[in-house]
């Protein structure tokens, strides 16, 4: 008889790496547990995340930084800046693919990583990285992809579940900074969430005032989870 129950690991303490001086821990659904397709979907919404077939949360001693996120689909109106950013991209053409390997895929992929985060150890990936941190067989992954013609400028990773869009990943080419594919890939998830009448884009943690995560905040309304319940945050 299977089990309904589904047991939670702890990791090991590993350096924080949003602050330099900390250490962090998740608590991680077991990945060899056969329901972890079908709870998945409850996972996102309680503010868990995933890398390759492991789905997290961040449980760290003594620290609360990381809350999860999300963007009420319906409610959000893109701002000045946003809608600029959309009319710089307006020669793109978006398609949603499998989540697969392609050597094409893994090119961009390469480049982005040596172009941000040069030396920190994410710079020499290999293609089994790459299927390893972004899809895994059972995760209900998509690729958008943003194209110029027949070149692949970006790829955002994307989990279709029933309660939205999850925002895994995107990776796009350095060399097109000043297009600003990074908030246009989250302007077309939210985009192509309306469409499907999903409600919720869930962009992963967000720390308050943390130079990497502060842009998070740009989408509005923004929704984060305390203490088990999602609530607004304010302006």
């Amino acid at each position: 008889m299977r089990s309904d129950v589904v047991r939670l690991f702890q990791t090991l303490p590993h350096p924080c790496g949003y602050f330099s001086e900390r250490t962090a821990q998740n608590i991680v659904i077991d990945p060899s547990a056969p329901q972890l397709p079908q709870i998945y979907d409850l996972a996102v919404q309680r503010g868990y995340r995933r890398a390759g077939g492991h789905v997290y949360h961040p449980q760290c001693g003594g620290c609360r930084a990381c809350i999860a996120c999300r963007v009420p689909v319906a409610r959000f109106r893109a701002d000045r800046s946003q809608r600029r950013c959309l009319a710089r991209n307006d020669d793109l053409v978006t398609h949603v693919m499998p989540a697969s390997y392609t050597d094409e895929y893994f090119s961009l992929y390469r480049r982005y990583l040596r172009a941000r985060h040069p030396d920190g150890g994410m710079d020499d990936a290999r293609p089994e990285d790459f299927a390893r941190f972004l899809y895994t067989a059972w995760s209900p992954t998509r690729f958008i992809e943003f194209r110029q013609g027949d070149r692949l400028l970006a790829v955002a990773v994307t989990d279709f579940c029933a309660a939205g869009l999850s925002a895994v990943y995107t990776f796009f080419d350095p060399d097109e900074e000043a297009r600003g594919l990074g908030t246009f890939a989250i302007l077309s998830q939210l985009r192509l969430a309306y469409e499907q009448a999903l409600p919720h884009v869930y962009l992963g943690f967000w720390i308050d005032s943390h130079p990497k995560m502060h842009y998070k905040t740009r989408y509005r309304p923004l929704e984060v989870l305390r203490e088990g319940s999602w609530h607004e945050l304010e302006a």
